[in-house]
């Protein structure tokens, strides 16, 4: 039963990762590549392996917590975890769907506190899943910083 939670919630995490990568995908070599790039910016190519290895130790930690004992603050950390993958994906679609770079800012800023709260929550459930969480929530850091770029720069 253990191997089959897993298995769902990388389903969940990559099922995610996919549909954002769909928006992003097709903008990429058209929209994204005329915006003014920060030069601080990674190569493009970085992204794909980075989100890759981050959506597997989300799946990883949220398997954790779900591991744990059942209860009130095990539930309240994944409905957190939910919220902040819904969050993730609505992301995608402001910035590269939509092309409003300034919603995503706003939006980007609403994740990385959602992603500390899930975080925060999760070291009271499962420790090893906080130290799981705290690269995504450290390249948010980054991505949010990287994105208010993009938006004063276009």
């Amino acid at each position: 039963m253990r191997w089959i939670v897993l298995i769902v919630w990388l389903g969940l995490c990559f099922g995610v990762a996919a549909l954002g990568g769909r928006w992003t995908a097709t903008e990429i070599p058209t929209w994204y590549r005329t915006l003014a790039r920060p030069t601080f910016a990674p190569p493009n190519w970085v992204f794909g392996p980075v989100w890759s290895v981050l959506y597997l130790l989300m799946a990883l930690a949220a398997w954790r917590v779900s591991l744990a004992q059942a209860g009130p603050l095990r539930t309240a950390a994944l409905a957190l975890f939910v919220a902040q993958l819904a969050l993730n994906l609505a992301w995608s679609w402001i910035f590269f769907g939509r092309h409003a770079i300034g919603a995503a800012v706003v939006e980007i800023v609403v994740l990385w506190v959602a992603i500390g709260a899930t975080t925060l929550v999760f070291a009271r459930v499962a420790p090893v899943a906080a130290w799981m969480m705290a690269p995504y929530w450290a390249w948010v850091t980054f991505a949010a910083v990287l994105n208010a770029a993009y938006w004063r720069l276009n």
